[in-house]
């Protein structure tokens, strides 16, 4: 284990790769590991080098393109740790000038997580993207993603939801289901890419497996232009994983700038963190 740290508290710990921007584990008390591992997945060949996803929770920028996105992210992190926190940084990378950070601050006390993720801009010129991070998780449970209900004007008028689809997204996917409020995925051993996102307002993805709950908040913000046709909130699942992923807006970011995106992370039963209407259709 000496290329990975972990950080914990009684209810919850945190395993953190010291040679990869990546959350390795996250592990409830009594529990296996909640996350993916990929650790013997074909890589992504690039140019560059290959990129190897490896699982767990990872930090890249929108838009999604090849190469950009599978620059190979394989190298010793600036490490800063503390009792409950941990900072993680890369080094400069010289193909896209953009370096990352995330820094995980755990409850003393309770199973929550607060990840601040950042992007720094170490190039020249501004550079157009978006913070998002991806949470790849073991296969065997449900993804929640919540659509809005609510009305977007007082007379009803204006659509309130819109959903972004993907060229290899099948509707009739057996995995899926699309209700008014909700969208339910079972993450199973297919190996068939799948793919959905929307503007999620009520600021929350979360995926339910053996009884335990893994629940990433995010701030909503009203506004900015979106990734992927105005996505904050998507789910992607393939083979032995699933993705909870949530984005910010796209901002311009300037030479020598930073920009942020936080989330919250809670593990805990279903009672203690999903809606009533949610549990009784998960049964």
């Amino acid at each position: 284990m000496k290329n990975y740290g972990i950080i914990k508290n009684s209810k919850l710990s945190v395993w953190y790769s010291k040679n990869q921007l990546r959350v390795s584990g996250l592990v409830a008390a009594g529990s296996p590991n909640l996350f993916a591992d990929l650790a013997d997945t074909n890589p992504v060949q690039t140019q560059y080098g290959d990129f190897h996803f490896s699982g767990g929770h990872r930090l890249w920028h929108a838009p999604e393109a090849m190469p950009r996105s599978y620059v190979p992210d394989k190298f010793e992190l600036s490490i800063i740790e503390s009792a409950n926190q941990v900072i993680l940084e890369t080094p400069f990378e010289p193909i896209t000038n953009i370096r990352k950070k995330m820094t995980l601050e755990l409850d003393p006390e309770r199973a929550r997580l607060k990840i601040t993720h950042t992007l720094f801009n170490d190039g020249l010129w501004p550079v157009r993207l978006a913070p998002w991070a991806i949470t790849q998780l073991r296969i065997g449970g449900t993804a929640i993603l919540p659509l809005n209900i609510g009305k977007q004007d007082a007379s009803g008028l204006l659509p309130n939801r819109s959903l972004s689809l993907w060229s290899y997204t099948d509707l009739k996917d057996s995995r899926l289901t699309i209700l008014n409020d909700v969208i339910l995925f079972k993450a199973l051993p297919i190996d068939q890419a799948f793919k959905i996102g929307t503007f999620d307002r009520a600021g929350w993805l979360a995926y339910l497996i053996d009884g335990i709950v893994f629940k990433k908040s995010f701030d909503v913000v009203e506004g900015p232009e979106y990734p992927d046709a105005g996505c904050n909130a998507e789910i992607f699942g393939y083979g032995n994983f699933v993705e909870l992923e949530s984005l910010a807006g796209f901002s311009n970011l300037e030479p020598g700038h930073t920009v942020s995106h936080v989330e919250v992370w809670e593990v805990g039963s279903a009672q203690e963190l999903l809606p009533e209407r949610i549990i009784k259709l998960l049964g």
